[in-house]
């Protein structure tokens, strides 16, 4: 794997935006000034892109000017870490302007996000073997007291190995800050946990354990990778057999029928044949139809895999979500409603 060079105090994070900008709404920009602030504070440099702050139809700017910003920004030697402004919808316009022959002649550097945001973490691993951060967009460093999962992304970025445990509580839905009175409403609050944090092993084991390289994101933007020209999946997994793979996957919003015709899709493309386990985060929005559980739907299309699932796990936009190297080596451990992630940069 090509790793990044390790995050200094003193260096310079880079904020773009290929897919949703800020925008305009006041909470939002304020929540986003405050993040750069507190960066600036820790001892940070903070630059971003001429389109951070602009958000249409919810797309900072077309796809080619995204894919414009991106690379001048990949090219400046002095950002050592790229923090995206937020997910979206539409990253997948800007990646055919996106020159990967030449960001293969160019020194890795760390990028952080999630969500849609996975168009560029999933395609940097499998098509440059570069690993990337899934983990909080920008907004987030705004919270004071700054939460524990941001200061382990900051810290695995900085070259540290690290053991992460599972959280007690997570977020209901995305309501940082959301108080009735818009003037109330605290761009530094942090998150508002309301619910116990379970893993789960989906096939009842009582404990399981498994370990290799990682590889996912959200399964919303994955699919619309899967049988085109950047579809290296298979190449990938061969490239690294000797490591086994992990899935880590999440959903954002998804009825239960697609989720088991995505999944049946990656089983039948041979995605999970070297897999020594799958990591399925929380998931935000799911549609149960035709009275299929989200579970069931796990079950029935992953059951004849014979391979360990956890569920529920710290991944994703029901915050918080752990620090996961997209392309690391990682060892999951899950055990009576608790969790362990391992991660070792090598």
């Amino acid at each position: 794997m090509n790793y990044p060079e390790s995050l200094k105090i003193g260096d310079t994070i880079g904020i773009c935006a290929p897919s949703a900008g800020i925008g305009e709404d006041e909470y939002k920009i304020k929540r986003y000034e405050a993040a750069l602030a507190q960066l600036r504070e820790m001892g940070y440099k903070v630059i971003e892109t001429a389109n951070v702050r602009t958000d249409y139809k919810a797309r900072s700017s077309s796809a080619e000017t995204r894919a414009k910003e991106f690379m001048e920004l990949y090219s400046n030697d002095e950002v050592k870490l790229i923090i995206f402004a937020s997910g979206g919808e539409y990253l997948c316009e800007m990646i055919d302007y996106l020159d990967f022959d030449k960001l293969k002649t160019m020194k890795p550097k760390w990028m952080q996000g999630y969500s849609d945001i996975t168009g560029i973490s999933f395609l940097f691993n499998t098509l440059l073997d570069i690993p990337t951060m899934y983990c909080q967009t920008i907004k987030d460093y705004a919270m004071r007291p700054l939460h524990r999962s941001l200061i382990d992304a900051l810290k695995i970025e900085s070259g540290e190995e690290i053991e992460q445990d599972s959280f007690d509580m997570y977020e209901a839905d995305w309501t940082i800050g959301e108080e009735e009175d818009e003037e109330e409403k605290d761009p530094c609050a942090t998150y508002n946990l309301v619910n116990k944090v379970e893993w789960k092993n989906l096939f009842g084991q009582n404990r399981i354990e498994f370990q290799g390289r990682t590889l996912g994101g959200c399964l919303d933007s994955i699919q619309c990778y899967l049988g085109t020209k950047y579809d290296k999946i298979n190449e990938y997994i061969s490239r690294h057999e000797q490591d086994g793979i992990i899935w880590f996957l999440e959903c954002f919003e998804i009825p239960t029928p697609e989720l088991l015709r995505k999944l049946w899709q990656m089983k039948r493309s041979g995605f999970f044949d070297k897999c020594n386990g799958i990591v399925f985060g929380r998931p935000l929005f799911i549609r149960e139809d035709n009275g299929t559980t989200y579970y069931e739907a796990l079950k029935d299309i992953l059951g004849d895999l014979n391979i360990p699932v956890i569920v529920d796990a710290d991944i994703g936009h029901r915050s918080p979500q752990m620090a996961i190297v997209n392309g690391g080596i990682l060892k999951f451990v899950s055990e009576n409603g608790k969790g362990k992630v391992y991660t070792y940069l090598k």
